[in-house]
């Protein structure tokens, strides 16, 4: 997440390109009966642009806390709850920006699946496939300190 926010912040120019084309969706089939959600504003589109940005800084963050209490928990031989539920924390983020807001959102409100040019669906799937498995291998039983949880 620190390397897509980093992206983004130092490459600007061509996501906000992506997020103006999928908002405006004219490379979708331009079909009159869902056309009308299209956001031709490219203002609203920089607006939100700099949300998605900001939300994917603060998941970066909020992981590579995660990543510095696992090292202190697996350092002090203690039980890493407070790791584990930092780490739910941005996984939640990262499924919720990608899942959420790219493919539900972008993909079928905005029909981002009907462009050949403009289409995120394959990479923001690959992320939620990434954080979903994540999450799941995190809240795996057992472990150290994992007997007498509550």
């Amino acid at each position: 997440m620190a390397l897509v926010a980093f992206g983004n912040i130092t490459d600007f120019g061509t996501n906000r390109e992506f997020v103006r084309h999928v908002l405006a969706m004219d490379t979708t089939f331009r079909d009159e009966d869902v056309m009308w959600r299209a956001v031709e504003s490219r203002t609203v589109a920089d607006i939100a642009y700099v949300a998605i940005i900001v939300w994917e800084t603060l998941a970066a963050v909020v992981l590579l806390v995660a990543v510095g209490l696992w090292a202190g928990a697996l350092r002090r031989g203690r039980h890493p709850e407070r790791a584990r539920r930092a780490t739910t924390l941005g996984l939640i983020m990262v499924l919720l920006l990608f899942g959420l807001g790219f493919i539900v959102i972008g993909g079928e409100w905005f029909q981002m699946w009907q462009s050949a040019d403009w289409n995120g669906l394959e990479p923001a799937g690959r992320n939620v496939m990434v954080a979903a498995f994540v999450l799941i291998v995190v809240h795996l039983p057992g472990g150290q300190g994992g007997e007498g949880r509550r």
